[in-house]
């Protein structure tokens, strides 16, 4: 078996690990576009956040996970029964040698169809530890609702 030459990518003609790692990744990152859709060029900063969407009785809840952003820098909006929320990682400025950085930055879009009958006047988001909660309450006609049993 023959090992590959290592490249010389200092003036000292010592081989850079950090340099092969990184062609390694844009090499996986183009293969990875062309093989599954996974936006790269332009719209490789723009992602779609890990989110869970829970019913409750009286309302759907759903938690988008967006840890490190600022409440400034989200905007949710509904139009017709589509629910889109909006954002941006913004990096932070760093100062010495920074070399790796697994962390996303960019912008981040989550869009959801919600069902027919929601009130969405009442729509209201919260933003806490990381996760932004968008409550979609119910409309009344769609409600549960108790009926008594009376007696004669």
């Amino acid at each position: 078996m023959t090992l590959p030459m290592p490249r010389l990518t200092d003036p000292l003609g010592g081989w850079d690990p950090v340099r092969e790692l990184d062609e390694f990744h844009a090499r996986m990152t183009r293969l990875m576009s062309s093989v599954f859709g996974i936006p790269s060029g332009a719209d490789a900063d723009r992602w779609t956040p890990l989110a869970d969407v829970r019913e409750t009785e009286d309302a759907f809840l759903v938690e988008v996970e967006v840890p490190g952003v600022k409440r400034d820098d989200i905007d949710v909006q509904v139009a017709g029964s589509e629910l889109t929320i909006s954002g941006e990682f913004k990096e932070r400025e760093r100062t010495g040698w920074l070399r790796s950085r697994t962390r996303r930055i960019g912008r981040l879009h989550y869009r959801t169809t919600l069902p027919a009958d929601v009130d969405s006047g009442a729509i209201t988001a919260e933003l806490a530890d990381g996760v932004l909660t968008v409550r979609v309450p119910k409309s009344e006609a769609v409600r549960p609702k108790r009926i008594p049993i009376t007696s004669r």
